[in-house]
């Protein structure tokens, strides 16, 4: 990495959290029941899909908690009618997660970053600020996708 990269990198990183802790969202509202969800259990709905099911311990390995922790929380989302647990039709002792179109929804309209709050912040700014603003978070947001489909293909090189 280059010096300027690296030097660069640093200044994200010590920028994007200020942005971050400013602005995000600490709970999640259901639009249509109004029942709050915390930031966890709506990270969780994003890791899920309402079509696709996956494994129970497959979703707790992706988000680096155990079995025993996500099935907790998989148990409250299911209360609360987001999630639906389904049985492995080959392996019993399988569990699948499902979104329900509850959990859908919810994850539709949650959001990290709470939008008053991101709207005060670029409020502050004057137009000539604002745009390029909008410009340096456009060209970051387009090296992250780069960066994440490359991460993919290598991920699928590597299972070949």
């Amino acid at each position: 990495m280059s010096t300027a990269a690296g030097s660069a990198a640093q200044q994200v990183m010590n920028l994007y959290p200020k942005i971050f802790f400013a602005c995000h969202t600490r709970h999640v509202r259901d639009p249509q029941s109004s029942r709050m969800l915390s930031r966890h259990q709506a990270s969780v709905l994003d890791h899920l899909d309402e079509i696709d099911p996956i494994t129970l311990n497959g979703l707790a390995r992706h988000m680096g908690v155990t079995s025993g922790t996500m099935s907790l929380t998989i148990d409250r989302l299911e209360r609360k009618g987001y999630v639906v647990r389904l049985r492995d039709v080959a392996d019993r002792r399988r569990v699948h997660v499902r979104l329900t179109s509850a959990g859908v929804r919810v994850r539709e309209a949650s959001s990290v970053l709470d939008p008053p709050l991101v709207e005060a912040m670029v409020g502050r700014l004057t137009d000539e600020e604002r745009d390029a603003a909008i410009r340096g978070l456009s060209l970051l947001a387009t090296a992250a996708q780069r960066q994440m489909e490359e991460r993919a293909d290598r991920k699928k090189d590597v299972g070949r």
